[in-house]
């Protein structure tokens, strides 16, 4: 008797359980009201939506992981295919996007369509959320190099993917671009949508890229903003050089700057020369102690603090860290190599992005070659791919790599002053789509200036995404501004 209410226990048990397990399966949408809230406390009616996608579609046993957005409903008496935007990073959260600078901008595109702010795998409200909990924290009391920045970032590296991996049980290798892409058009099916429409920018288009080669039928149309193209994920040191020599033009051409720079190459080259032979010691502000710490720099800490900006708002204070430099004062530079060297190490998602993309052995070589005559040398990948072993991820490899074709109308977006994702990675792109479209923006440098820094750059966004002839190619911002000499950011 004893052994019949067992049973009959267990059989209740399984029946109360089973449902809820089955209601876990791939593909699965959950759609729930949701009062969206901007930085600046501005609300809008939306939905906020949760599907369910495999960790690991190579895997039949894998985990389902909640891919999460916001869906702004459509002005549209008519609406078009449904908008989706794509961070970039990789690892920046598209649902925290919509709530900053570029809210008006998601907020004019919807009438196109239904727009969607969009948190990648790993990223934002998306669960798991892979950021790590270290922080770079490199040693002050040694001069910086090369091999200290590679040996604590690979320290680093190998605690967040054991917490991760080991702790929490995430697959980390499914965390690659193919497989956001899948997750595009999951959540394609998952709404309903015919076809859906790409804004995306940065690392949002080496993954727009991927969509449109894996599920083309899928696309509408694609903006996509500061091109990092399949093989772009490395960059080149030629593409930081040429930066480096038009901003020495956009500085001979400032009436200001001009007097007291004739010639910021050779000034660049005159401060991390004189580092090479003798590094300075300086006091600086811990943010989190509120203690003086002593730092050093040297040449490599030079290079690397510019290399980590370049080609971004920070480059309109580089005149003004190099003339300093040159005078004596360290001060910026010691507090700028302080603060990137102490912050947050960033997310798994992040790093198994990048060192699943790649590169091919020609790009490797191609960087070699030309870091040897670059004032930066190569720099700018100072981490990857040094930490990718640490990780324990896969590569793509060179089949992901290889160029893009495609019927589908993109409209590419480049600034001439951005140099993380140079006109030139758009012209590469380009030639492989036959209903593509080239806007330059002259001045505009990686990030917000892509899609902010003039009225018609939206204009532009808008006839393309109607389907209408774009009025412009190329649009001229006033010339750049840099900070003043005499002046520290934040003054």
């Amino acid at each position: 008797m004893i052994l019949q209410r067992y049973v009959l226990v267990l059989i209740l048990v399984s029946l109360y359980t089973a449902p809820t397990f089955c209601q876990r399966r791939a593909g699965d949408l959950k759609l729930t009201p949701y009062v969206f809230e901007n930085a600046k406390k501005e609300k809008v009616d939306a939905e906020l939506g949760v599907l369910l996608v495999p960790e690991n579609r190579s895997n039949p046993q894998s985990n389902l992981i909640e891919l999460a957005f916001v869906r702004f409903k459509s002005t549209s008496r008519r609406p078009g295919s449904p908008v989706v935007y794509l961070a970039g990073g990789p690892g920046a959260p598209g649902v925290g996007t919509a709530r900053g600078s570029r809210f008006p901008l998601f907020m004019a595109m919807r009438e196109i369509g239904d727009v969607i702010a969009f948190d990648q795998r790993g990223t934002g409200m998306s669960k798991p959320n892979l950021s790590c909990f270290e922080r770079w924290d490199l040693p002050t009391d040694v001069p910086p190099s090369r091999e200290l920045l590679v040996r604590v970032a690979r320290e680093r590296s190998r605690d967040c993917a054991f917490y991760w991996r080991d702790r929490q049980r995430v697959d980390l290798t499914g965390y690659n671009t193919n497989e956001s892409a899948d997750d595009l058009e999951d959540l394609r099916k998952a709404i309903g949508a015919k076809q859906i429409n790409l804004l995306g920018i940065s690392y949002g288009t080496h993954l727009g890229l991927a969509m449109i080669r894996r599920h083309p039928q899928s696309i509408h149309r694609a903006i996509l903003a500061g091109i990092e193209g399949p093989n772009h994920t490395l960059k080149l040191p030629s593409n930081i050089q040429k930066h480096l020599e038009d901003l020495d033009r956009a500085v001979k051409a400032d009436p200001t700057l001009k007097r007291e720079i004739p010639d910021f190459l050779a000034l660049m080259k005159t401060v991390l020369d004189r580092l090479e032979t003798k590094p300075a010691t300086i006091e600086v502000t811990d943010a989190q102690t509120k203690q003086q710490v002593r730092v050093t720099i040297n040449k490599f800490a030079m290079q690397l603090l510019t290399a980590n900006s370049i080609g971004t708002t920070d480059t309109s204070t580089y005149p003004a860290l190099y003339y300093a430099a040159s005078k004596g004062d360290y001060s910026l530079a010691a507090q700028g190599w302080f603060d990137q060297t102490h912050e947050g190490f960033g997310s798994a998602m992040s790093y198994m992005m990048d060192c699943a993309s790649g590169s091919t052995f020609a790009r490797r070589d191609r960087i070699s070659r030309e870091a040897k005559e670059a004032l930066l040398e190569d720099l700018t990948d100072a981490v990857i791919p040094s930490v990718c072993e640490a990780w324990g991820g896969s590569d793509l490899g060179d089949a992901f790599r290889a160029p893009v074709h495609s019927n589908v109308p993109v409209l590419f977006i480049s600034g001439t002053f951005d140099a993380r994702t140079p006109v030139s990675n758009a012209e590469e792109i380009l030639a492989g789509f036959t209903n593509g479209t080239h806007l330059i923006i002259q001045g505009a440098v990686h990030g917000d200036s892509l899609f902010l820094s003039s009225p018609k750059i939206k204009d532009v966004m808008m006839e393309f995404m109607r389907g209408a002839p774009v009025s412009a190619e190329r649009i001229v911002l006033p010339p750049f501004k840099f900070m003043p000499l005499a002046s520290r950011p934040g003054d």
